[in-house]
Parts: C-alpha cells; structure tokens; sequence
C-alpha cells in the first residue's frame, strides 16, 4: 500500500513539471504543440516512470490544447512482457502512437497510428506525402512479423523469460558492489553501474570495460543512461532461458574481474 501511495506522489509530482513547461510556454505567448515520451524511457537508462504519470501529463498537456504521443519504437509490440504496448502500463490512450525499427525485424518501415480527427486534420489543401509510403514489400514484412509474434507467443515468451532474467540480474546485484540497480520489465531490462552504490555515482568507465569483455565473450550489450553507466539489454525477442543463463554467467565473471576491483 505505501509504495502505491509513493508511486502516486511521485507520478503526480513529475507530472506537475509538464505542467509548470506547459505554463511557461503559454507566459512567453506560445502554445502547446504536442507532448511526446516513452513509456519506460530508453536512451534515459530504462526508467520506468511510476504508476500514473503518463495519466496526469497527458491531462496538462490536453488541458494546455497539445496533442499526446507515445512513443513505441523501442519498447513496443510486447516487449515488456506485461502488454502488447508499453503505454498501456500506464493506463492512457495517446493521440499518437509512433512505431519504428522493431515492426519490420530488421526491414526499414515504421508506421504512426492516430485518430481520425488528427488524420483528416491533414487534409488542409496542402499535399501532404511519403516517398515511401505504404509500398507493398514494407507492409508485407510488417504484417509477417506481427504474425510470428502471435503465433508464437512471444509477447508471453518476452514476460516469462525476462522476470527469470531480471530475478537473477538482481542476484549479481547482492554479490557484486557495482551494481547499483536493475531495472525494467519483460525483454527491455537495463544494469546501472556505479562506483558507490550508496551515492549511486555513476561509473561510466566501468561500463565501457564490461561491454568490451562482454563481446570478447561473444555476448552484445549495449550502454545508455545520460551518464552512460546502464547496461542496456534488449535482446531479440526469441531471447530464451538458455541465452539469458549465458549472459549473468558472463556478467558475473566480469564483475568479478580485479579489472574491476569488484573481486
């Protein structure tokens, strides 16, 4: 019950800064175009924003005339496990869901779903168009990889595999001080580390040290965080328990390294 009451506070509190830019834009004389965020923040450090949030921000953008976009290009079409889009953990309906990379597997196309009012909004007399445009071998790619999601269960795959992922990166966290926190849900998890895990100070050195021996490991990771300490993994999603065994059994020898001075 306190950490929903926490969740609540803090969800409110983030949201009141939207407002407060919302408030400053109109001061100088400007309106609100749009608000775009992603559900679990990816290039931020896979930061989960808390329970409600996206609620009370999209609530002052549309009170302040914006339009709400989601944006789920990284952490869409079930990689979180818990639902299909991320947004939907959050309990909204955005304007303007964008959609990328991930659609086509690997084949360049991307998609944005709107309402109908925003889409006939388009229809002002200027030609509006894309040279790539809906061509038939981008569509048919996309529909083929919705197809293998469904059949194959990977939105369930993604939830199963990722919780066992993410119990035992938390494990690597009790044994190793580097490890400040694990975060995430599904497939899309992120490993901060630091150099002090009570400050919680950065130790982006480290990170480009774990990263190096991982792939000299055979295993890819990649780094984001504005302080670029967070082990990113996003791992495609046919990810399975195998290939999660060998990826803590190969940070776990790393974070042990007297490399690291974490042995």
């Amino acid at each position: 019950m306190r950490k929903g009451v926490r969740d609540e506070t803090l969800a409110a509190r983030y949201a009141d800064d939207v407002a407060r830019c919302a408030g400053l834009l109109r001061e100088r004389g400007h309106g609100v175009a749009a608000f775009i965020a992603e559900p679990i923040l990816s290039c931020g450090g896979q930061v989960e924003p808390p329970g409600g949030y996206l609620a009370a921000a999209f609530d002052h953008i549309r009170a302040a005339g914006g339009v709400c976009i989601a944006d789920e290009v990284q952490v869409g079409f079930g990689r979180v496990g818990d639902a299909f889009w991320a947004f939907e953990l959050q309990g909204v309906v955005p304007d303007i869901v964008t959609l990328g990379k991930p659609m086509g597997n690997g084949h360049p196309v991307a998609a944005v779903v709107t309402t109908r009012a925003i889409a006939d909004s388009f229809a002002n007399g200027m030609e509006y168009f894309s040279t790539f445009g809906g061509n038939p071998v981008s569509c048919a790619a996309a529909r083929a990889v919705l197809a293998e999601i469904r059949e194959r269960g990977l939105v369930e795959h993604a939830r199963r595999v990722g919780g066992g992922l993410l119990g035992a990166l938390g494990e690597l966290a009790v044994r190793h001080a580097l490890v400040g926190d694990v975060r995430g849900r599904g497939l899309f998890l992120g490993v901060e580390i630091v150099r002090d895990r009570e400050m919680r100070e950065p130790f982006p050195e480290a990170c480009t040290h774990i990263i190096n021996r991982a792939r000299e490991m055979g295993v890819l990771l990649g780094v984001d965080g504005p302080a670029r300490n967070v082990l990113k993994v996003k791992p495609p999603m046919v990810f399975g328990e195998d290939e999660a065994a060998l990826l803590v059994e190969t940070l776990d020898e790393i974070l042990g390294e007297s490399a690291l001075g974490d042995g």
